[in-house]
């Protein structure tokens, strides 16, 4: 057995190292936190104004693909993307103009009949299920009978009228109050105006320039993540312009449709019905159910036979679309869980309203995007072909 030279120096003991902060380390960590906070709380102030830019980025994103292939023909990007913008405004004129009179007098005539609708479906709910309509009134209602009838007993006329005349009235209030939640950006015109010039001018800066944005935001990173964060724009860009240019067909297919089947089956206000129906299609998951309940109203007027044909009707639409024209449009779309996909658009409209729906669902495709490249893939490192579904 050697024993170690003599000569040669011992090594060091390692010593082990240290696990506590150093006061650098805590200041940059509070001050991370505190700017994030702080960001949060701007965002969360000019919710309004983020969601717009949003819708804007969107559009834009759509507008850039226009501008794409109108490059190919040695067209100007500034140029191309003040066309894509006019001519889309100048196709939504024209069939604004081609359709606005027909829709004007069904609008005027659906405000006037809904709430005879309203008051057969309460009539004909009220014959096989009375518990269910006094629920509906509530308790005010209930005592308010009761003294109708114990200062009348034998006038059964005002006893059959006041539930009517009450649940048209509840049903009043409760409507005029959603729509002052869900539509509050249509309570000032120049906000409404506001928003739209912001919208526009947005995708048109964005279509016309998009590399000056998509570089800004690589200079946020390292240089050498740089080329994977270039990748998760480009399937984000990808997942956005195929999700908007797929609802903008599906709005006009599913609100031509629904006014076509609405004709056959003899509904009043048939084109008003159909516009709600396409515009609320913006809205996946639960815009078709909000767009069927006004049709099923109306159906109401006839009879509920015809009620259960318009309901009916959507149902198969939906499903038409759902199998069908969804899957043609997208081909390897977005794969975004239902579950996930109502959660968020319930949480979205709880805190921002009727907006805060709208993008529900091209958010959520953003968000998981990096997600399923940057966590999913690149750390836990699960193959799961996210730049395949965003090619096309």
């Amino acid at each position: 057995m050697t024993e170690p030279s003599a000569d040669k120096p011992a090594s060091p003991r390692r010593r082990p190292r240290s696990t506590s902060w150093r006061s650098a380390d805590i200041l940059r960590t509070a001050a991370i936190v505190a700017a994030l906070y702080v960001i949060l709380k701007l965002l969360w102030f000019a919710n309004e104004i983020v969601i717009v830019a949003f819708l804007g980025t969107l559009f834009g994103v759509a507008v850039a693909a226009g501008v794409d292939r109108l490059e190919r023909f040695r067209i100007s990007r500034g140029f191309g993307a003040a066309f894509v913008v006019i001519s889309f405004l100048m196709v939504v004129y024209a069939l604004g103009s081609f359709v606005a009179p027909t829709i004007a007098q069904q609008g005027h005539e659906l405000k006037q009949r809904l709430p005879d609708a309203v008051e057969r479906f309460e009539g004909w709910l009220n014959e096989r299920n009375p518990a269910l309509v006094s629920s509906l009134l509530g308790a005010d209602t209930t005592q308010a009978a009761d003294t109708a009838h114990a200062a009348a007993p034998n006038d059964t006329t005002q006893l059959h009228a006041a539930p009517s005349s009450r649940l048209r009235e509840n049903l009043g209030k409760k409507l005029a109050g959603s729509a002052h939640y869900l539509f509050p950006f249509l309570t000032s015109t120049v906000e409404m105006f506001a928003g739209l010039l912001l919208i526009l001018m947005m995708s048109l800066y964005i279509g016309a320039d998009p590399v000056t944005y998509r570089n800004g935001i690589l200079h946020l990173f390292p240089k050498r993540k740089r080329e994977r964060i270039g990748e998760v724009l480009a399937a984000m860009a990808t997942q956005l312009r195929k999700w908007l240019v797929t609802q903008l067909i599906a709005m006009l297919v599913i609100g031509s449709v629904s006014a076509i089947a609405l004709l056959i089956l003899d509904v009043k206000a048939p084109f008003a019905l159909g516009v709600i129906a396409g515009l609320l299609e913006f809205v996946p998951t639960v815009g078709p159910i909000l767009s069927a309940v006004p049709a099923i109203a109306m159906g109401f007027l006839d009879s509920p036979e015809k009620a259960l044909y318009v309901g009916l009707a959507y149902l198969v639409i939906q499903q038409l679309e759902g199998h069908l024209l969804i899957p043609l449009l997208m081909k390897g779309g977005m794969d975004l869980p239902p579950v996930l996909t109502i959660v968020t658009q319930g949480l979205m409209a709880l805190l921002f309203g009727f907006l805060g729906l709208m993008i529900a669902v091209p958010l959520l495709a953003a968000v998981i995007v990096p997600v399923k490249m940057l966590y999913v893939e690149d750390a836990l490192g699960d193959d799961i072909g996210v730049e395949d579904d965003g090619d096309g």
